[in-house]
């Protein structure tokens, strides 16, 4: 009977091991879909950080799945009023002071936003980790006390992307990106992101607080700290639109 109980117990954390086991590109979409929701809102500031200065941006944000998103900048003064806008595969920039509305084209998607260490693909996410790359799981680390799944993603070949490397570390016990490396096309690597003070936003608990270093590039970081999210609400298509652009509040 001993031996029976101890088959049984054997068997069973076989099994749930197994259940627990992810692939690659599986546990890149579970925290890709939970860092972004079916949709949001949320009010956020961005603070960029130089040797000799730093600057801070608020926006406020909604976004709906992978193909709409919208950002609405409330303060500095200067720049108070611009309003970006993703409607799928394209961007529209408005700016209020000279009435105008200007298309982003795709290349200047790796330019810097707002003076920042973000790119205008990070802005909206143009490109999908999900279905933009091909994912490898390399092992697992521990980073900043936390279990991560080291992964690592090539964009395909067809893929319109800015990266030509990522390496991601996503925690085991939450699936939340907590760290990334990002390469250029020679893969030389160019930024580094980390995240933390993961906090309750909405209905979930994500990473409050990221910060993106240039490593070529002394002294110098972008923050963006989530000051406020809501998960899942309820924001029609018709609301990223050019024209709400210009009304939006």
């Amino acid at each position: 009977m001993r031996h029976f109980w101890l088959i049984l117990n054997l068997s069973l954390l076989t099994q749930v091991s197994f259940a627990q086991t992810y692939t690659a590109k599986e546990i890149i979409k579970l925290a890709d879909d939970k860092n972004r929701g079916l949709s949001s809102k949320g009010e956020m500031t961005m603070t960029i950080v130089r040797p000799d200065w730093s600057r801070a941006v608020t926006m406020k944000t909604w976004s709906k799945g992978n193909d709409f998103a919208m950002v609405l900048i409330s303060a500095p003064p200067k720049e108070k009023g611009q309003v970006f806008l993703k409607r799928r595969n394209e961007m529209w920039n408005w700016v209020p002071s000279i009435d105008k509305m200007v298309k982003i084209p795709p290349s200047m998607m790796m330019q810097s936003w707002m003076g920042s260490d973000f790119t205008n693909d990070d802005l909206v996410q143009q490109s999908s980790i999900v279905n933009d790359y091909t994912h490898k799981l390399l092992c697992k680390e521990n980073i900043r006390g936390l279990e991560c799944y080291k992964i690592e993603l090539f964009p395909l070949p067809d893929a319109t992307v800015v990266w030509g490397k990522i390496i991601t570390w996503i925690t085991a016990s939450g699936f939340d990106l907590w760290k990334s490396e990002y390469y250029d096309e020679d893969i030389e690597l160019v930024n580094i992101e980390n995240a933390y003070d993961i906090k309750k936003m909405g209905d979930r608990f994500i990473p409050s607080r990221m910060e993106i270093i240039p490593v070529n590039k002394k002294e110098q970081k972008t923050i963006l700290e989530i000051n406020t999210m809501l998960f899942d609400i309820a924001i029609e298509e018709s609301f990223f639109s050019q024209q709400n652009m210009k009304k939006v509040k």
